[in-house]
């Protein structure tokens, strides 16, 4: 039977004969059943928690993931060992039969003898086909014995007729059988079981297996999610993980009878330096699985934004003074587990390369994967030639003799719609020492590149493909330095490179006229974009400068655009409009998202800043792209309608839309005509109340009719006529293309008026988006907000009931009836593993009546109220919010006022401002200090 992985000769975690001893002693001196099994299980207990202790101490002190692995399953081994003798002298003293009627056996992960330290283990009871009467009593006594330990127990009791019979109709008990392992009893009974199963059930139906776990691998995936490059991975279930590499071990044992991945080695076109990679992920793994377990004492397989840093320091990746920064630690840790998730997804395809190959002559065959005759073959250009529905190449040498094949390969492939074969595949990986400064600057490469990468039938596939094999980043080493590397904050979902890619495949999306439904705007300007390339290119380099560069983000994203632009050839002109997109590819969602919108000093800046219609329309497809590409469910309506009211406004400016242009001197004159405009037409269309309109049209400011057309304007005046009668009045009306429901609040202006709305809806779990706040002369508020639900929809859509509590709570407090206390804090989770550190940013330019403040710091509930009540505190005013939040951060821009009218320029002023709003975002910090301080201490 298979004894695990490897067999190491460090010493056991216990003594197993001393174990029995102890066992045999309590046998003797405890007649009493009860006080037995309670004195076994103290034993028992007190033995496992020693065990672990030491292999822990071993982890530590540096042994390696397998070997931690083999010594939990060996300190396992010892206590059923024990268990097993107990039972049989208990209940069969001095007797033979009962020990050789039954035989226990490990299967599963527990019969691969590697566990992690919470690991269920999995016993098969084999049993003589003349059970003897103790048989069962035995089985119970050690099931019990091990529940009352704490152990989790999957149990089978089987004569080897019964394993034989459900192995033929179950692949799931084939699988556990194929690793079973004996561990105490009749030895004979688990020999014959293997050597039945390996003639009765195992020769002739290899394809079938391989068939059956390919399948199931997939479906596995597709649960766990079917990229290797979540940034919460399932070390055990994901994609790139613990199983891919089982599964591939499984069929190894399965074809060739091998006990440890040393031995593949013996497997033709399998190198040595493959087999090391095999066994240098399976080591990686199992101590990143191990080290989840014991820090969180459960079963714990994914690895969660708060087990990162527990995981990576203990694993080394910072020094001994945390020199590094624990940011820094997690990222380097993490790209090492993505490095190593993709050659895990490398070596899949060589094992199978190696399958195809080993059993393409036997008659059988493996179906899909191993034909029953030599597949057909059909030439295509150069070196190239299709099997099987796969894209192969002539040998290794073909590389050698013109390297740029290596990027036509894919070229080819994505021409013709195919896979790589495995054997092409592998060939490729050892060939990545011949991509150096020659084939980069190479312009019959460059071109192939930039066909696949700007023209390509499926771009996201091949260039996914590209990078899996490692030429990618070869190629473009901009693009290398950011394989695998993890942005250590909750916002985002995937790895930079995985992030980046998917960019790419949202504008190949776009260009084959899909997603219109959620990104008109960008469907739409796509094909009046002139330059496809230099688009493709600005998202596929956008994110090169993340890292710590110096310059920051943008700047060094931008250097290194102009570095591969450059290197691949393309005219200053171009080079130059790549370069312009990466350093501002932020530039838009900012705008949109935290700046007011309706005020025209933010659309002129904006419009200054991209300079020409051009830069607009890519600017606005690669920033929908980069959203998009973040993580499911952050492309939202709000933020869609956003970019396309800020795209419109601007490109009005560039269609000659200038307030001089139309014989005004400034903007202020614009918004006086249409102010104008608006209120004749509203009092013209109320003929009953035309005096009342007048008079409430004449209060309101200027800038309130910009934004609102003509039937939102006679809404409000209705609600601010109920206001009067009733002290305050709320309506709310569903905004579908927005993904939010709009709610409209009409009061007597006072001080704090704001804080109590928001602490309104933040005791009801509504989420602002945006505000906006309108005074009027005559001393009303009229204040507009963009709400939403907890996942983004429009609050209370579906829930009339949760919508008209919301409308009274607000009433409520727009009459300064008992204002809503701040929520209370929920528990900050994952959220607690991430170091958020407070920022207030005071700008006087930004608009020319407001002072804009934008605060960053942890997200909370409450926050809102609590920022929104510091401004009240200080005699400020808000005219417009925008909130958002990105995973654990919050970003809130804020357009002030104060009770004059004017902007905050008092120097004194603005200090203490900025001090007060620090102090709020900092009130959840020692909080987020006292999680942190318990989860170090649970890691030890």
């Amino acid at each position: 039977m298979p004894t695990g992985l490897r067999t190491f000769s460090t010493p056991p975690p216990i003594d197993g004969e001393a174990l029995c001893a102890a066992l045999d002693e309590i046998g003797r001196e405890c007649a009493d059943p009860g006080v037995r099994r309670a004195e076994v299980v103290r034993l028992l207990r007190a033995t496992l928690d020693r065990g672990r202790a030491d292999v822990r101490a071993r982890l530590d002190a540096g042994a390696g993931g397998i070997e931690t692995a083999r010594l939990l399953a060996q300190l396992v081994d010892e206590i059923v060992v024990a268990l097993h003798r107990f039972a049989v002298a208990c209940l069969s003293p001095g007797e033979a039969p009962l020990a050789q009627s039954l035989s226990v056996v490990a299967v599963g992960g527990y019969g691969r003898g590697t566990m992690a330290p919470c690991s269920d283990i999995d016993l098969l009871f084999l049993k003589g086909s003349r059970s003897d009467a103790g048989v069962e009593p035995a089985i119970q006594v050690m099931l019990y014995t091990l529940w009352d330990v704490g152990f989790k127990v999957g149990h089978a009791s089987r004569t080897v007729d019964e394993c034989l019979r459900f192995a033929r109709e179950d692949f799931t008990i084939r699988t556990s059988l194929l690793e079973a392992r004996w561990v105490a009893g009749d030895q004979g009974l688990a020999d014959a079981l293997k050597r039945r199963f390996r003639r009765e059930v195992v020769d002739g139906s290899g394809a079938e297996f391989v068939a059956a776990k390919l399948a199931e691998r997939d479906a596995r995936h597709s649960k766990a999610g079917a990229s290797r490059y979540m940034v919460e991975p399932d070390v055990k279930e994901g994609k790139g993980g613990l199983r891919d590499l089982n599964t591939l071990f499984w069929i190894a044992q399965y074809l060739h009878p091998v006990d440890q991945p040393s031995e593949l080695v013996r497997l033709q076109e399998f190198t040595r330096r493959e087999v090391k990679a095999f066994v240098r992920a399976f080591d990686f793994l199992w101590a990143t699985r191990c080290y989840m377990h014991f820090i969180t004492r459960r079963p714990e397989e994914r690895l969660t934004f708060d087990l990162q840093p527990e995981v990576a320091r203990l694993m080394g990746y910072a020094d001994a003074t945390g020199a590094l920064g624990e940011t820094a630690s997690v990222e380097r840790f993490m790209r090492r587990y993505f490095l190593i998730a993709r050659e895990v997804g490398v070596l899949t395809r060589i094992f199978c390369a190696k399958l195809e190959a080993e059993h393409a002559k036997q008659p059988q065959g493996l179906a899909r994967l191993l034909p029953r005759r030599a597949p057909r073959q059909r030439e295509l250009e150069d070196a190239f030639y299709e099997e099987a529905g796969r894209l192969n190449v002539r040998g290794e040498q073909a590389f050698a003799a013109d390297p740029v094949r290596l990027i036509r390969i894919f070229k080819v492939a994505d021409a013709n719609n195919l896979d790589l074969h495995p054997d092409a595949f592998a060939t490729v990986t050892r060939s990545l020492n011949l991509i150096g400064a020659k084939l980069r600057r190479d312009p019959a490469a460059a071109r192939a590149f930039l066909d696949v990468l700007a023209f390509g039938q499926e771009t996201f596939r091949t260039l996914t493909l590209m990078n899996e094999a490692g030429v990618l980043g070869r190629f473009l080493p901009e693009f290398g330095r950011i394989v695998g590397q993890m942005q250590f904050n909750m916002y985002h979902a995937y790895t930079t490179d995985e992030h980046t890619l998917r960019g790419v495949d949202v504008i190949a999306e776009l260009a084959a006229g899909r997603l219109a439904k959620d990104h008109p705007l960008a469907v739409s300007v796509l094909p009046l974009v002139a330059d496809r390339e230099a688009l493709f290119l600005a998202v596929l380099l956008h994110d090169t400068g993340k890292g710590g560069a110096p310059g920051g983000q943008s700047l060094a994203g931008a250097r290194n655009a102009r570095i591969a632009c450059e290197r691949l050839g393309l005219n200053p002109e171009r080079v130059d409009t790549v370069a312009w997109l990466v350093e501002h590819h932020l530039l838009m969602s900012e705008t949109a998202q935290k700046r007011d919108l309706g005020d025209p000093r933010t659309i002129s800046a904006f419009a200054r800043t991209v300079a020409e219609p051009e830069r607009l329309r890519a600017l606005a497809i690669l920033t929908a792209a980069d959203i998009r590409a973040v993580g499911p469910g952050v492309w939202n309506g709000w933020k869609g309608q956003l970019l396309r009211q800020l795209y419109m406004a601007t490109e009005a400016v560039f269609r000659g839309g200038r307030p001089s242009d139309l014989g005004f001197e400034s903007v202020d004159d614009v918004q006086q005509v249409l102010a104008a405009s608006a209120r004749k037409r509203l009092a013209a269309a109320h003929p009953e109340a035309a005096e009342a309109v007048r008079r409430w049209a004449g209060s309101m400011e200027d800038a309130y009719f910009v934004p609102f057309p003509a039937r939102a304007q006679a809404q409000h005046f209705a609600l601010v006529e109920r206001a009067e009668r009733d002290g305050a009045a709320a309506s709310a009306r569903l905004m579908a293309d927005w993904n939010a429901v709009e709610i409209t609040v009409a009061a007597r202006d006072r001080r704090g008026l704001f804080a109590d709305l928001a602490g309104a809806m933040a005791g009801l779990g509504a989420n602002i988006v945006g505000a906006r706040v309108y005074t009027s002369a005559s001393g009303g508020a009229l204040d507009v907000f963009s709400v939403q639900d907890s996942l983004g929809g429009p609050y209370g859509e579906g829930d009339a009931r949760g919508l008209d509590r919301l409308l009274s709570a607000l009433e409520r407090a727009g009459r300064g009836e008992g204002a809503e206390p701040a929520p209370e804090a929920a528990p900050l989770g994952r959220a607690a593993a991430f170091a958020v550190a407070p920022r207030v940013v005071v700008d006087n330019d930004a608009s020319d009546m407001a002072t804009v403040v934008e605060v960053s710091g942890r997200d909370r509930p409450g926050l809102l109220q609590a920022l929104a009540r510091t401004f009240a505190s200080a005699g400020l005013s808000v005219q417009s919010a925008h909130v958002e939040s990105f995973g654990e951060r919050a970003v809130d821009a804020f357009y002030l006022i104060t009770a004059d009218g004017l902007k905050l320029s008092d120097p004194h002023a603005l200090s203490a401002l900025k001090a007060a709003l620090t102090a709020v975002l900092l009130e959840i910090e020692p909080a987020v200090e006292r999680v942190r301080a318990k989860a170090a201490a649970r890691a030890g």
